[in-house]
């Protein structure tokens, strides 16, 4: 009858600027289309370049290979008798654009540039790419290498769809998605019957939903076939693309990918009955044609997406999407990210300087996790896993069999006491390193520190005391620091020459372990041993980190975790009293993590400056403080931040989990050196207390 289609959209796990991997990802993942009977396969967004090439996107040889890996991907015979979507950038007079590319049998159908650019948050769009014109469509000079192989001159470029024999097929690009007026919009009540989009959407706690509602609502209002593809992994940067390929009609979801997977190549097929999007339109959503309405520019295309002998083909039927809880998301994603940033940079495995405190063994668990991941991998026959591990473990011949032998050989962890830790923190550090697997050695740096203090006090004549031995703010401070950045000059060295003295080749990633709310008042040294390689919980609250520790108690059987959440966070930079921990990091900060974490939400994602924080929160706290209690809370917030904010010049490059990280690069576009005094913000503060304490409250 010619009534059902077989489509296929995928997740890849591309590389920036990997054209050579890139491509041959590609061909597979059209390979395995067709293997399961697709006439249509869609790709994520720029998959031919990688999404994250940034700058390299003014550069002439990223435009240039990306043509040479078309040209390419013509002329393989894997591509022919299907239509293939593929995504890379294009300059067409003199502009350039992010664009789709789709062809058939050697032909060149059309290219689609992107419309609506991402330009908040962590993206920056319009840096590189300018935005197309809805409805307007050109003529495309084809370059020479690809008129060699198409016979085209030129191809139509702009917003139009394909007419094939049997439905009508229209893009949208990633963030069209998300904006108020989609062009699936438009196209819906222009006939179009199936939507695609190719995304490079990434992952943040608690987003999935969104990214799965949108897809329902797009096919629910006016029916339809939604494709949804998205890349997958680390290409080179902070964030991790988390898949989600998916398959939608008339607001239902039939077919679902992965979001976490170390699997480089995933295709999700689905076979649909063009007639259901025809009914369900004629019942629910009777087209009204308004005058205004602008018809698309079809390309017609001699080719169908069905067959003539398809009554007894099954079709898809709807199911239910499984969302992971936060705790499984932090599980899951930065270890994957982290083996990405693992195989990639050809090193040899991890080095964390353990301190037995909620951060440190949250970074261990991450590493822990992606250890379990592998030897899952590696079980239900991934080859590609297991040539990566053995290439870095540097044994041909290594099969992994347990995680926590596998986390023996890739990850060492290292507790550096001092006269100032507890016999307390370095057992909870052994305790879980000795459950998890890993490399332990207790390092002592009181010889360092005394020897970098002897030098200071040749030079000066002085020693200087902490405080509870009688020294000054100034002093104290010091103290602690020396300590703090000495830790991360024995991380390196350790990191450098830890498998050497083992007699293994390579080196070790350096990982660090401050989470976003400290990074939000600065409460860590700059160039401590939080600053290192990577860090995969610098975009996540301490709130999570301790209910994503409770998950691992549960999930691996981590015992040593429960002493760990029981603890209370302190840094071990001062002299202990009676043998026992005295310096507590809520304490130093001011405020707890909890209120820490309101406060990086209304900095952020509400905009609050001072004052707009203060009225926000004397509502939000007002069963627990005083207007004046408030004001004093946002003040020695802003006090904090402002003057710590050059910190976040330096900070190690953190998994992107939260978008209210204040990451300076790229992310938190905001000064770094501030009047920290805030005097005319303050007074308004003062001003509004002042009101509120003489005011009677109306009733």
């Amino acid at each position: 009858m010619g009534r059902k289609v077989t489509v296929a959209t995928c997740s890849l796990n591309q590389w920036a600027l990997d054209f050579e991997g890139n491509s041959e990802r590609i061909l597979r993942s059209i390979e395995i289309a067709k293997d399961q009977g697709a006439k249509y396969r869609l790709g994520p967004e720029l998959e031919i370049c990688g999404f994250g090439c940034a700058d390299h996107f003014y550069e002439s040889d990223t435009l240039l290979h990306s043509f040479q890996v078309l040209k390419t991907l013509l002329e393989s015979p894997i591509t022919q008798d299907i239509i293939c979507d593929v995504g890379m950038p294009i300059m067409h007079h003199n502009v350039r654009y992010n664009c789709r590319v789709l062809f058939l049998n050697r032909k060149i159908l059309l290219i689609r540039p992107k419309m609506l650019m991402a330009d908040y948050g962590i993206y920056r769009e319009r840096r590189w790419f300018s935005p197309w014109r809805s409805r307007q469509v050109e003529e495309y000079f084809l370059p020479r290498m690809i008129q060699a192989v198409t016979g085209q001159d030129t191809v139509p470029f702009g917003d139009c769809v394909l007419s094939t024999k049997d439905t009508c097929i229209g893009t949208e690009l990633c963030a069209e998605l998300w904006a108020p007026n989609s062009p699936h919009i438009q196209m819906g009540l222009d006939g179009v019957e199936i939507f695609t989009n190719s995304s490079a959407s990434h992952h943040e706690l608690r987003k999935a939903d969104q990214r799965v509602n949108l897809v329902k609502s797009a096919t629910f209002k006016s029916g339809g076939v939604y494709l949804y593809a998205n890349q997958r992994g680390c290409d080179g940067d902070r964030v991790y693309y988390d898949g989600c390929a998916m398959v939608a009609i008339n607001g239902d979801i039939v077919a679902q990918g992965a979001q976490f997977s170390l699997t480089d190549v995933e295709v999700i097929t689905a076979t649909l009955d063009l007639e259901d999007v025809r009914s369900y339109r004629g019942e629910l959503c009777q087209p009204q044609m308004e005058s205004e309405l602008r018809p698309c520019h079809r390309i017609k295309v001699d080719f169908s997406l069905s067959g003539d002998d398809d009554i007894y083909l099954p079709t898809h039927q709807p199911i239910q999407w499984h969302f992971h809880t936060a705790e499984e998301e932090i599980s899951l994603g930065p270890a994957c990210w982290l083996w990405d940033y693992l195989r990639r940079s050809r090193q040899a495995g991890f080095l964390l300087p353990l301190s037995g405190g909620v951060d440190s063994s949250s970074t261990a668990c991450i590493v822990h996790s992606m250890c379990v991941l592998l030897c899952q991998a590696v079980n239900n026959g991934n080859s590609h896993v297991l040539e990566d591990v053995r290439r870095v473990v540097g044994d041909e011949s290594y099969n992994p069999q347990h995680p926590k032998e596998l986390c023996g050989r890739i990850f060492t962890t290292c507790y550096m006491a001092s006269e100032n830790s507890s016999e307390d923190t370095c057992s909870r550090a052994r305790e879980l390193a000795s459950q998890i697997g890993s490399t332990h050695m207790n390092i002592n740096i009181d010889l360092a520190v005394k020897g970098i203090l002897g030098i200071f006090s040749a030079v000066t004549g002085r020693w200087p005391q902490f405080r509870a031995n009688g020294g000054s703010h100034r002093e104290n401070l010091a103290l602690q620091n020396v300590q703090a950045r000495l830790r991360m000059v024995l991380a390196y060295l350790f990191a450098q020459l830890s498998l050497w003295t083992r007699g293994k080749p390579g080196g070790l990633l350096v990982l660090g372990s401050a989470n976003v709310d400290e990074s939000l008042t600065g409460y860590f040294t700059k160039y401590d041993c939080s600053s290192a390689d990577i860090n995969p919980i610098g975009g996540i609250s301490k709130t999570d980190l301790k209910s994503f520790l409770l998950y691992c108690v549960d999930q691996f059987q981590l015992t040593a975790l429960t002493g760990i959440l029981t603890a209370p966070p302190t840094a071990e930079l001062e002299p202990l009293t009676d043998g026992q921990v005295s310096q507590t990091d809520e304490a130093d900060m001011g405020m707890t993590y909890s209120e820490l974490s309101v406060i990086g939400r209304l900095r952020k994602i509400s905009k609050c400056g001072p004052f707009s924080m203060f009225c926000k929160l004397i509502h939000m706290w007002k069963d627990v403080l005083s207007p004046t209690e408030v004001a004093q809370k946002v003040k020695h917030f802003f006090r904090m931040y402002s003057m710590n904010r050059h910190k976040m010049t330096t900070v190690t490059p953190s998994y992107h989990a939260e978008s209210y990280s204040p990451d300076d690069n790229r992310f938190d576009l905001r000064p770094f050196l501030y009047n920290t005094r805030w005097t005319w913000q303050f007074r308004c503060i003062d001003n509004q207390v002042s009101q509120a304490t003489t005011e009677a409250p109306k009733q």
